[in-house]
């Protein structure tokens, strides 16, 4: 669960470059008594890697698997250097969940799977048990006090631990959004929460708690989806169509592009000789 943008990441990963070079700082091994203060601008760069690896910049590619590998592999580095800081165990644990779930994140023909329809036999069982321990690790370290890699963790675990979708413990999720939107607040967090307390009440609420936050290409994706569930077929495809006009992989965008086709097919009124007598 990769609760940032492409965009945001750019940001990020640019201005922290512009900041070495202008205050010229050389490279060297930092003292043990520096590594606290550093520890978490290391773990933000690892994070940031790999959402950099599910957004690819071109775009084509709805995954950049080698990114994605080489974050996996640094923050497999952070946590042998440091075992027994729970930052580093929490991140990798999250990256293992998010991992652990990408062959099912798309069907043979490379188009887009949602979470609901995703063959949770081809998940990876054991970088989700390894992942699931790596966060009780992380969380025992910290004495339950959960920063936000530990937040996002634990929601992929919920997913993780569930045996179908309908399984998911949605009100769990919802409770772990709010706290986690309440230190670490972000719009991709926000649009996390929406999806969960729509799961756990209904579309209202979720159309609700949407409307509180900015739009954004995702936001209006995802608005789309609740509209839809509302019988509103031709507001959500109005919405999809919204969320074309914004950076987006290929295959989301054609995800997009289908859902909103659909969506139209089912907004179109039903011909007199098909209608009930």
């Amino acid at each position: 669960m990769l609760l940032t943008t492409e965009a945001a990441t750019t940001k990020r990963l640019t201005r922290a470059r512009q900041k070495i070079a202008a205050a010229r700082i050389p490279y060297r091994v930092p003292a043990e008594a520096e590594l606290a203060d550093r520890l978490p601008t290391v773990c933000g760069v690892i994070h940031s890697l790999y959402t950099a690896g599910h957004a690819p910049v071109d775009g084509r590619a709805a995954y950049d698997v080698d990114a994605c590998a080489e974050a996996v592999r640094l923050a497999e580095l952070l946590h042998d250097l440091l075992p027994d800081q729970p930052m580093p165990a929490s991140v990798l644990a999250l990256l293992l969940l998010t991992e652990a779930r990408r062959p099912s994140r798309l069907d043979e023909h490379g188009d887009v799977v949602t979470l609901d329809q995703q063959n949770r036999g081809r998940w990876d069982a054991a970088a989700i048990a390894r992942g699931i321990a790596l966060l009780n690790d992380s969380l025992r370290c910290s004495h339950g006090q959960a920063d936000a890699y530990q937040l996002q963790a634990a929601i992929a675990a919920e997913h993780a631990r569930a045996a179908s979708y309908d399984d998911t413990d949605w009100t769990e999720i919802l409770r772990l959004y709010d706290l986690l939107v309440s230190i670490a607040p972000s719009h991709a967090a926000g649009l996390g929460r929406v999806v969960a307390a729509t799961e756990a009440a209904d579309p209202a609420t979720g159309l609700a708690m949407l409307a509180e936050l900015p739009p954004s290409p995702r936001w209006h994706a995802v608005r789309a989806e609740l509209l839809a569930r509302e019988g509103r077929y031709t507001e959500a495809a109005r919405e999809l169509a919204e969320s074309l006009d914004g950076p987006a992989t290929q295959p989301e965008r054609q995800h997009r592009e289908r859902r909103r086709e659909a969506f139209l097919q089912l907004a179109m009124p039903t011909a007199p000789d098909e209608r009930e007598p």
